[in-house]
């Protein structure tokens, strides 16, 4: 199966958010709210290059759940129903393989926030918790790449492995004045091999509007 990359944008994303369109960051700061800047910058510097992971999955790979997301998209692929079509894309026998757009799916949380036992605790974005400490409470997401390396097939077991890639200097928004944050999750399936990775950019801000 050859590399597969995709990418994902809200309609509008790009005029809004891209970052040659962002205006210059505001400089009528007073001198504790540029005191108070320079703290938060330096706690998310530190956090550029964190790892965490790894985030087991609840369930293995499973036909119920595979069916279930292709209803929902309409997606009537056989690989995704029919071990024979499988197998041709390197499924085992008797195996279907998952849409690879489910990759995420398979190791988030329960509803509640919950792992599985021996999966990492920590939060996925050490840079979270520093936001809400200086205020910046809003988040939006901006961009989402995919890459698919391999199938995912019926059985294997996945996993989670985060990087914060970058954090961007300070950029005023048509929504606030926030930070892009880049984190890159690496999937892999229960032999250790990358099934494919996620590229995600977030929007942590404060608003223009109070929420």
């Amino acid at each position: 199966m050859r590399d597969v990359r995709v990418e994902i944008m809200a309609d509008g994303a790009s005029k809004l958010f891209g970052e040659n369109k962002l205006s210059r960051p505001v400089e009528s700061l007073s001198e504790a709210e540029l005191y108070e800047i320079a703290a938060l910058e330096e706690k998310l510097r530190s956090c550029v290059g964190a790892k965490a992971g790894p985030f087991l999955a609840w369930d293995s790979v499973n036909r119920a759940m595979i069916r279930h997301w292709c209803e929902a998209m309409g997606d009537k692929n056989p690989a995704y129903s029919e071990p024979a079509v499988a197998a041709v894309m390197g499924a085992p026998a008797g195996a279907v393989i998952a849409p690879p757009t489910m990759m995420q799916a398979w190791t988030m949380t329960g509803f509640g926030g919950q792992h599985p036992p021996g999966s990492d605790t920590r939060e996925q974005n050490p840079a979270m918790p520093h936001f809400a400490e200086h205020g910046y409470l809003a988040v939006v997401a901006t961009n989402c790449e995919q890459e698919y390396v391999q199938p995912i097939c019926e059985g294997d077991k996945l996993s989670g492995y985060s990087t914060i890639e970058s954090v961007s200097e300070r950029k005023t928004t048509a929504l606030g004045v926030g930070y892009f944050v880049t984190q890159l999750t690496e999937y892999r399936n229960q032999h250790g091999e990358v099934v494919g990775t996620m590229r995600f950019r977030i929007l942590k801000y404060k608003p223009l509007l109070p929420l």
